[in-house]
């Protein structure tokens, strides 16, 4: 209890709001059913009847029966399946989302869960904050950081879930090579940004490695295991870009639409503005190397530099959150869009898929959501992640300087973690079993240090961002050029 103190506290206690109020009291439920979506009504098969002046169904009655009649004038079938003209003038009915029957459609489950825990992360992660910054504790396990692990690693299930169904459907050839083709396009891209020169691109995975792969060897050697290291550079920026093309797989169909133009264009531009933030030519080297006409000093230090991408990335994430709504209606006017093109065109179609195709757009509303969602939670809880393991200070914001961390195992203390860690082997008792396995895990944290985190946490948060801007590029460009086509 007294390593966690009062994280432990408001762990608990916002476990216990997560399993008891959320249930009458979601976030999820109120952006679906109390924010005015609405979504349209497929017409029965008496209203498309009376509207195409096709006949009730009589049954069998001698040669005249069965399914030959349909071919002539639009009679029923045995099924119960009728045509009528694609030129049907047909006029949709509206409802609005009630929880009733949004609770019904596939992955509602996921999506409350995704939204209502991250709901209860962030204010986990702002209480955390607070009492770090009021009272820092000397030796005190973060626990906001487990929230947020667990948060990103429910969207990356939820995304994964979702690409798989492009898998297991039958009629869904198209999207599977899409997805196929995805991961190979940023598995090229990633391997070519992992080899830039740090120079140009901020990824900080040098410093990384070396941070990394040096704390290895030396709590390798302290426990009689004899290493250079774990891994080769070669082979650590490998795993990075499996991991970077998975994450542009996932989020290959994370697609945008247009309704409120400003508010639209600046949100969907906004990732964009983020990946800059990245590059040094244009972005850091302005902000903090170059002393503008008319000013004695840069606009920012480096640490201030570092926690505004944050909070932009931030910014940003609230603001998408804060348009899913009208994403959302956007999506949910596909039915009427797709009933005023199928006038414009020739033919006859039936009944059952008239009804289909309307209905599959509300069925399909929450796989849309989390598609919308996921990428958005995945890209704060990563930015939130990088900035406490990163060892990064709100201070800075206003001019404090970042004291740097001791961390890591150094070679002065390399001899003396060799002769001071014993292994499990040596204990007689449990309670010194326990207190060996208490510095071990000590000893192990170090072998991720701050430097570490803060390459492989940027890297990861600006990838995501880059992935996000460029599958929402793609997404509209698909529905605007190929769709039409």
């Amino acid at each position: 209890m007294a390593v966690f103190g009062v994280q432990l506290v408001v762990t608990m206690v916002t476990a216990s709001v997560l399993s008891r109020i959320t249930p009458h009291y979601s976030l999820a439920r109120w952006l679906l059913c109390g924010t005015g979506l609405i979504y349209y009504l497929h017409p029965t098969d008496e209203e498309l009847r009376s509207l195409a002046g096709v006949p009730k169904d009589k049954g069998k009655k001698g040669k005249g029966g069965g399914k030959g009649n349909s071919k002539g004038g639009g009679t029923a079938e045995d099924d119960g399946t009728f045509t009528v003209p694609r030129t049907l003038d047909l006029t949709l009915e509206t409802s609005r989302m009630v929880p009733g029957e949004v609770m019904q459609l596939k992955f509602y489950t996921e999506y409350q869960w995704l939204l209502d825990f991250s709901l209860c992360s962030a204010i986990v992660y702002i209480i955390t904050e607070i009492f770090m910054a009021v009272a820092p504790p000397k030796a005190e396990v973060n626990l906001s950081m487990l929230w947020c692990l667990l948060a990103v690693g429910f969207s990356f299930k939820i995304m994964f879930s979702l690409s798989m169904l492009y898998f297991r459907g039958e009629d869904s050839g198209g999207e599977k090579a899409m997805v196929v083709l995805s991961f190979f396009t940023y598995l090229l891209i990633a391997l070519g940004m992992l080899i830039l020169d740090e120079s140009k691109l901020e990824l900080g995975l040098d410093l990384a490695y070396s941070s990394f792969n040096s704390s290895a060897a030396a709590f390798l050697k302290a426990q009689g295991l004899p290493s250079d290291g774990p891994a080769s550079k070669v082979t650590f920026k490998i795993i990075l870009a499996v991991l970077c093309a998975l994450i542009g797989a996932f989020f290959t169909y994370c697609t945008e639409n247009k309704v409120l133009r400003l508010f639209f264009h600046i949100s969907f531009i906004a990732p964009l503005f983020l990946v800059t933030m990245w590059i040094k030519p244009i972005s850091r080297r302005y902000f903090t190397e170059y002393t503008w006409p008319g000013r004695s000093h840069p606009f920012m230090s480096s640490d201030m530099f570092d926690i505004v991408r944050i909070i932009l990335i931030l910014l940003v994430s609230v603001v998408r959150l804060g348009l899913m709504p009208y994403y959302l209606q956007s999506y949910l006017n596909l039915a009427y869009e797709k009933i005023e093109a199928q006038k414009k065109e020739s033919g006859r179609i039936t009944n059952k898929e008239l009804q289909k195709k309307i209905a599959r757009v509300f069925y399909y509303l929450c796989v849309v959501t989390l598609q919308y969602v996921a990428p958005i939670i995945l890209c704060l809880f990563l930015s939130l992640m990088f900035k406490t393991l990163g060892g990064l200070s709100w201070g800075a914001l206003l001019g404090r300087a970042i004291e740097p961390e001791e961390c890591g195992l150094t070679p002065d203390s390399e001899g003396e973690a060799a002769t001071t860690i014993p292994t499990l082997q040596d204990a007689q008792t449990v309670m010194e079993a326990t207190k060996i396995l208490t510095l071990g895990m000590e000893e192990l944290k170090k072998v991720f240090t701050t430097e570490f985190y803060r390459g492989v946490l940027g890297f990861t948060t600006w990838w995501c961002v880059f992935s996000w801007f460029l599958s929402g590029t793609f997404g509209v460009a698909y529905q605007s050029y190929f769709t039409k086509a």
